[in-house]
């Protein structure tokens, strides 16, 4: 028996060792996302034109947000633009509260999104709908629950055309509004500064691209060009999956900082949360279960693990040197995933500091999330936004790993 003991120390050992390893390059990552990620406002502005921008906005069932949205975007100083709202066959005020706008606001034009057809991501079609709208030379998607600053857009344009880019995407402020949001978020969001870092976007020898649905800017002839909103249509992280393909295609694009300007609700409730996390892993099953499943245990064990194999250990740490080997090995690697929360907490998302002393518990709650997205993906099936959809047949591209 104890030699079996310590044999399963040994492995445990040198897979923290490896988790410690990965845990080093993930916060050098997070330090250089942070010294290295451009900004929105900072960069040397060229003399260009003020080309017409159509601000797209769905909404489906946001009457606790939507006004604050529109209340920001119709501040701008940018002049020549126009916001076309999408009513995505909400259940709430949603609808009223954008025709009231409309009727105080020439620049606000209402458009009731028509019955989702099969096949149809519902957000996919209601943006799409208001792109059939749109008359500007430039389209800015955003979301309901997003405020923007009074220059983001003339920030944007002036930014998009500085660099002669195809399209430009912001990070914003997450928002958080309840406990557990704020302490899942810093460890989710490791991921989102390392392996899909702004950096590595920005990288045209780099795969990785996506954008921030809350804010993204593009030309409409890139935006034609890569079949529109149609072109990922069953696409379950639609940003994703666009910004995948305008990558792709050869166009230029780029993300900056602009969690100073523009501020988003990440999740509104555990509920919401818990379907967030679920949805970030399921296109990955339907694109590889292999890929999926392995994801799932580097997860498990980059964000949870060393905390309870650091309990077990510590019950015979001076007993036997395997014991204290995989105590030693199992401290410093709890202690790498704290300071990467403190570093999320503080440097990037902008939290308190004791929301990152519930690292254990966000990371518990994340490999659930993602544990409940891999059973969910065999049956086909997803929830989200009230609406159910069938993934049956639909290969998802939005992430790669």
């Amino acid at each position: 028996m104890e030699l079996i003991l310590d044999v399963l120390n040994y492995i445990l050992v040198a897979i923290l060792i490896g988790v410690s390893t990965a845990w080093a390059f993930l916060i050098k990552s997070m330090i250089n996302s942070v010294r290295l990620t451009p900004y929105l406002d900072k960069f040397e502005k060229k003399e260009h034109v003020n080309p017409k921008v159509s601000v797209i906005l769905p909404a489906r069932n946001e009457e606790e947000f939507i006004g604050k949205c529109l209340d920001s975007l119709i501040d701008q100083d940018y002049k020549n633009y126009e916001i076309i709202v999408i009513d995505d066959s909400s259940e709430d005020g949603t609808g009223k509260i954008i025709s009231e706008y409309a009727k105080k606001n020439s620049k606000i034009i209402s458009v009731v999104a028509q019955i989702k057809p099969d096949g149809w991501m519902g957000k996919n079609w209601a943006c799409m709908q208001g792109y059939k709208k749109a008359t500007g030379e430039l389209l800015l998607f955003t979301d309901a629950d997003t405020k923007h600053s009074q220059n983001v857009i003339s920030l944007a344009v002036s930014h998009l055309l500085s660099f002669n880019l195809d399209a430009l995407s912001a990070i914003p402020k997450m928002k958080t509004l309840d406990f557990w949001t704020r302490i899942t978020l810093p460890m989710i969001s490791t991921f989102l500064h390392t392996r899909f870092s702004a950096i590595r976007v920005n990288d045209p020898s780099k795969k990785t691209a996506y954008f921030f649905g809350s804010f993204f800017i593009i030309k409409q002839k890139t935006y034609e060009s890569v079949g529109t909103h149609e072109g990922v249509k069953h696409e379950i992280i639609e940003d994703g999956a666009l910004g995948k393909k305008v990558k792709e295609s050869g166009h230029k694009m780029k993300i900056v900082r602009g969690d100073h300007l523009i501020e988003a609700v990440w999740a509104r409730d555990k509920s919401t949360l818990w379907n967030a996390l679920k949805r970030l892993m399921i296109p990955l099953y339907l694109q590889s279960q292999k890929i999926a499943i392995g994801s799932f245990f580097a997860v498990l064990f980059l964000l949870f693990m060393p905390f309870p194999i650091l309990a077990y250990s510590a019950l015979w740490a001076l007993e036997t040197t395997s014991f204290s080997m995989l105590f030693i090995v199992s401290f410093f690697a709890s202690m790498m995933i704290y300071i990467g929360a403190i570093i999320e907490v503080k440097k990037l998302l902008q939290l308190r500091l004791i929301d990152a002393l519930f690292a254990p518990l966000g990371g518990l709650v994340v490999v659930l999330g993602f544990l409940s997205g891999l059973v969910n993906a065999k049956s086909s099936t997803v929830f989200w936004r009230g609406r159910k959809y069938s993934m049956k047949d639909h290969v998802q591209n939005s992430i790669n790993v």
